[in-house]
This record gives structure tokens, C-alpha cells and sequence, in this order.
């Protein structure tokens, strides 16, 4: 096995998938930079160089799976084989059930879900074969709370957790651990690509992103964590936790406090100043 940790990523060309790059090469680990843009991890990889990393830059679109397919058998023959697998890169959307067209849905689970399931399935054989390794999965909080207004987001990042649970069950004969990680809001570029159907939604995210008080570095440190110390869940924010809890202990509570929050941030309707006739 090589000295260095050998640290494969999606969506590694910007925001948290950079983050993580960058978190790791100040370790002097390996890092297999991969997005669908092979501009941004072109750039991702300069940096990594710059903060004591090696590694590679290549395309990779994770709603192809011959992608993964390719990257494993690329790292299985360059590196033989691979330390981290971390399966960043995701989309969001947002609208309600019955208000999203059937084609948000399609797009989201085909990112969000399938390619975390394609990048553990193509590296799931390489990691049993080694007997060593981690999974990292990134999900969102948005797949515990399940809130209003996010439908398809919430499922697919839903999917993820169970996948993950179920990837974790069926890794621990062979010595591989999984991790499933579920940010809350905090800065990022996410909301670039986003679709969504109520007006004002990107400008609300975007506000709450900076009020978290959290960084996507800040998330890269905590994901490195968890895989050192092989944790499961990592629920990146404070509240988040507190909110975990009680939806576990208290779902009608939670069920309320939800319901109140989607009050509070419906637009205001506009008051109807009386008719003179």
C-alpha cells in the first residue's frame, strides 16, 4: 500500500469536493480529482500541488457509470488501489410534490442517488478485494428533516442514507468502512444549477448559507474525522443535531416545528388596499 493516503473524489472541481481535496493534500495524500468540468479540477489539482498534495485531474460525469468503471481500473493500475472513495458531487431542487414537474425528479435521483450508488458499485469489488478502505457518501440533512417544499431533493438524499447504511452493513467482513454525511446549509456554488419552482427560493438558500456559521472547509475537517475514526453519521451543524434528536423522540413536535417554519417563510402576500366604487 502506498505511504500516502490515496483519496478519490466527484465533484471535485469547486466547493465542497475542492474543500475536501484541499483538506487532504495538507496531509500529503494522493487525491484523484474528478467532475464533469475538467477545467475546475484541472484547477483543483494546480491547488492541491500548491498545498503539498499529488495526484490526478480527469472527467469523470457521474450519471455514466462506464465513468467509474474507468476510474477504478485507472487507480487499481496507477495506484493499486484506493484509500478513500468520497461521492460528492450532488444537484438540488426544489417545489412541492405536486407542483414539480416528473422530469426535476429524474434529473435529481439520477445525480444525487444513482451516482452514488454507480461510484460504490464500481469501487465496492476493489475495496472488498484490498480488505481495507472507506466509503464516504454525501447526503444532506434535508434526507432526515424531510422538509416542505423539497420533495425530490429530500428523497433522493433519503436514498442516500439507507444506501449507505445498507453499503456499511455488506462492507464489515472485509475490513471497509462507510460513512454518510448530511450538511445543512453552508456556502457553496449548489444553488448554480439548482431547479426550483417558487420565485425567491435561490435568494433564501443563499441567505441561509451565510447565517450557518459553517464553511465547506469546516465540513472537509469533519468528514476527515469521521473516516480516521470510522463514524457513520456526521451531521455537520449544531442545530441539526439538536433537530435530529427530537424528531426522534419527539416526531409530532418536529412535525409542528416544520410546519411552522414553511409558514414563516411563505412570501407575504401583498395587502389589498378596499375598492372605491
Amino acid at each position: 500500500m502506498s505511504s500516502s493516503l490515496r483519496v478519490f473524489i466527484t465533484g471535485a472541481g469547486s466547493g465542497l469536493g475542492r474543500a475536501i481535496a484541499l483538506h487532504y493534500a495538507r496531509q500529503g495524500a494522493q487525491l484523484a480529482c474528478t467532475d464533469r468540468d475538467l477545467a475546475s479540477v484541472d484547477e483543483t489539482l494546480a491547488q492541491v500541488i500548491k498545498e503539498g498534495g499529488t495526484g490526478l485531474a480527469f472527467a469523470l460525469d457521474v450519471t455514466r457509470e462506464d465513468d467509474f468503471i474507468a476510474a477504478a481500473k485507472r487507480l487499481q493500475s496507477e495506484w493499486q488501489g484506493v484509500d478513500v472513495v468520497i461521492n460528492n458531487a450532488g444537484v438540488a431542487t426544489a417545489g412541492d410534490i405536486d407542483a414539480a414537474p416528473m422530469s426535476d425528479w429524474e434529473w435529481v435521483v439520477n445525480i444525487n442517488l444513482f451516482g452514488v450508488v454507480r461510484g460504490c458499485k464500481a469501487f465496492a469489488p476493489l475495496l472488498k478485494a484490498q480488505r481495507s478502505g472507506h466509503v464516504v457518501n454525501v447526503a444532506s440533512f434535508a434526507g432526515i428533516a424531510n422538509p416542505p417544499g423539497m420533495g425530490s431533493y429530500n428523497a433522493s438524499k433519503a436514498a442516500v442514507v439507507a444506501v449507505s447504511e445498507t453499503l456499511r452493513h455488506e462492507l464489515a467482513e472485509f475490513g471497509v468502512g462507510v460513512t454518510v454525511v448530511c450538511p445543512a446549509f453552508f456556502p457553496t456554488n449548489l444553488m448554480n444549477s439548482a431547479r426550483v419552482i417558487q420565485p425567491g427560493t435561490v435568494g433564501m438558500v443563499h441567505k441561509f448559507m451565510k447565517k450557518s456559521g459553517v464553511t465547506a472547509e469546516g465540513v472537509a475537517a469533519q468528514i476527515a474525522r469521521a473516516v480516521s475514526k470510522k463514524e457513520f453519521l456526521v451531521l455537520t451543524h449544531k442545530d441539526t443535531r439538536q433537530q435530529a434528536l427530537l424528531k426522534r423522540i419527539a416526531p409530532e413536535s418536529f412535525f409542528k416545528m416544520m410546519v411552522k417554519g414553511r409558514k414563516r417563510l411563505a412570501p407575504k402576500k401583498p395587502r389589498v388596499l378596499p375598492t372605491a366604487f
